[in-house]
């Protein structure tokens, strides 16, 4: 993963909370990205989570704490290659221009969807996270939500190759939840559904697709000189290993079909290289037909 040395970066799209946090605010939904404690359906509850914990002290949504300065650091693609934080907000420009790219060319209006940076814990208009959450997207203030020590975890606990394009892939997976919030599809899942084929893994499988539409389109965006096998790679790693038998099978020695709420390990991975080899987001539909 490669970005071009004179691409700008608009830092403006990624907000530092890291050294933030806050009270609790009670309401709205959150999507996960697919480890354990992620987020699974359009429901008020973190499996593994506590949402009615913490302070009661409020405070506004979305605060930015104590971070880096990274309109200072983060300028160009070469620092991009340099520095994590850097590549972060790279990726989240790239992903918006295609997606607002994709929206124009269907006659479609986007908007664009900040992501935070947040460690430990913050406060969002879906209420009050940990990291223990991982990734995850807030149809409510149409935000990502990330602390980075989750890509640490991706390789340690669940056993993903790593690297700089898993990491991409799951900014990538999260942004595809905004595009189903935009497109309205996040309906077509029922609260607290869960199971093989329900509504809750059908919208995880198609924000894997996404994701892949994207990494297709990504050299085209102007911010990455090239996607390399090795990177591919990675993102087939890290979809793979996020797959609710893989960490069912981990976390309590036994795989339940009737737990599933994103998807196989094989359904993962076969879902992004959907995306990725058509680069057309209309292969994407996971709501039609088997998965």
């Amino acid at each position: 993963m490669d970005f071009r040395d004179d691409a700008q970066l608009d830092a403006s799209q990624v907000e530092d909370a890291r050294g933030g946090g806050g009270g609790r605010r009670p309401g709205g939904m959150m999507i996960g990205g697919g480890a354990v404690g992620l987020l699974a359906t359009i429901v008020a509850l973190v499996f593994g989570l506590d949402l009615t914990g913490g302070s009661d002290q409020q405070q506004p949504a979305g605060q930015v704490g104590s971070g880096t300065n990274l309109s200072a650091q983060c300028r160009s693609g070469a620092d991009a290659d340099q520095s994590q934080d850097c590549r972060i907000v790279g990726t989240v420009n790239s992903i918006q221009s295609y997606w607002n790219k994709q929206f124009t060319s269907d006659g479609r209006r986007y908007t664009p969807a900040k992501t935070q940076l947040f460690s430990q814990a913050t406060q969002t208009r879906c209420g009050y996270a940990t990291s223990d959450v991982g990734p995850f997207y807030c149809p409510a203030d149409q935000k990502v939500y990330l602390d980075l020590t989750f890509f640490n975890e991706l390789q340690q606990r669940f056993g993903a190759e790593g690297g700089p394009f898993a990491q991409a892939y799951v900014v990538g997976h999260e942004y595809g939840h905004h595009i189903q919030n935009l497109l309205g599809d996040m309906n077509k899942a029922k609260a607290g559904a869960k199971g093989a084929t329900s509504g809750s893994v059908r919208l995880e499988l198609q924000a894997d697709c996404y994701a892949g539409t994207w990494a297709k389109n990504a050299v085209s965006t102007g911010f990455l000189t090239q996607l390399t096998e090795t990177d591919i790679r990675q993102a087939l790693s890290a979809a793979e290993a996020v797959g609710d038998d893989s960490i069912q099978q981990r976390s309590q020695g036994r795989v339940d079909p009737d737990g599933f709420t994103h998807g196989t390990s094989e359904q993962r991975r076969r879902w992004f290289t959907t995306g990725y080899q058509s680069g057309d987001p209309r292969s994407c539909d996971t709501f039609s037909g088997s998965i």
